[in-house]
């Protein structure tokens, strides 16, 4: 796992936007994995700006997106649907035909998520994964106790989760829905790069707990641990409670001229 620890927000965006970038660059056919939330929003807006200056071509990629809430239907501003399309499938210039989210309204939802891996799966695997961290730990709607060995599956949402989220409904939180699909770690674990992006002081007991903490199913972001290429992008504020925070930076200030890129 390689920890990069920038100077703010923005910084964080652009070092996502530039590693996602250079993996379509060397595959125009590229398979993203997309998140929603607060935290993928400012390396979206990197990348678009790539897109919009030339310097990156997202026409010809792939996505597919980590959870949807269940009984939200496409078509709703709440749903990640349509939060994908927002943030990520126009502004990136990507073929909506090609980017997908789980069926959050299909009238058998087990049978919904085995579908959305077998997509994945047909589609040749997500190449790199894009990851916010919730307060609790969580990655995609995978909350504490998630089995790192799970798949694409319906999970009930920890209230602490739906407190978080319920900004997104005008701070109702009877609005939030109690179900979703989501991704599970299982499947997050098997794309090729996996890039989680936090900012905040709010974040920074999560990031500490996932990056230098024990893996644990209490923690499910700890399972980035067990991945082979995982980088975490923090702003100095997600990064605060960091043990090792001042070893991270040298690591990465001498990080060898082969390994950048």
């Amino acid at each position: 796992m390689e920890i990069v620890i920038l100077p703010d927000g923005a910084a964080v965006g652009a070092a996502a936007a530039d590693r996602i970038a250079a993996v379509v660059r060397r595959n125009p056919q590229a398979v993203l994995g997309l998140a929603t939330g607060s935290s993928p929003l400012g390396a979206y807006g990197a990348l678009a700006a790539l897109v919009a200056r030339g310097e990156v071509d997202l026409s010809h990629a792939s996505g597919f997106a980590l959870d949807e809430y269940v009984g939200v239907p496409p078509e709703s501003a709440h749903s990640y649907a349509a939060t994908i399309a927002r943030d990520a499938t126009g502004p990136l210039g990507m073929d909506p035909a090609r980017v997908q989210t789980p069926d959050g309204t299909a009238p058998d939802p087990e049978a919904a998520c085995v579908d959305y891996e077998r997509r994945i799966r047909e589609a040749g695997g997500i190449d790199v994964q894009l990851l916010g961290i919730g307060t609790n730990g969580h990655i995609g709607f995978n909350e504490p106790t998630s089995s790192f060995a799970s798949r694409t599956r319906i999970k009930t949402l920890a209230p602490r989760t739906r407190q978080d989220n319920a900004r997104f409904f005008g701070g109702d939180l009877d609005a939030v829905p109690l179900h979703c699909i989501t991704q599970g770690l299982g499947t997050i674990l098997d794309a090729r790069q996996l890039l989680l992006v936090a900012q905040g002081e709010s974040k920074a007991t999560a990031v500490a707990a996932a990056v230098e903490g024990p893996l644990s199913a209490m923690v499910p972001a700890s399972a980035l641990q067990l991945h082979r290429s995982a980088v975490v992008l923090l702003d100095e504020a997600a990064a605060s409670k960091l043990t090792l925070a001042d070893y991270y930076r040298f690591t990465y200030d001498h990080k060898p001229t082969w390994q950048r890129g």
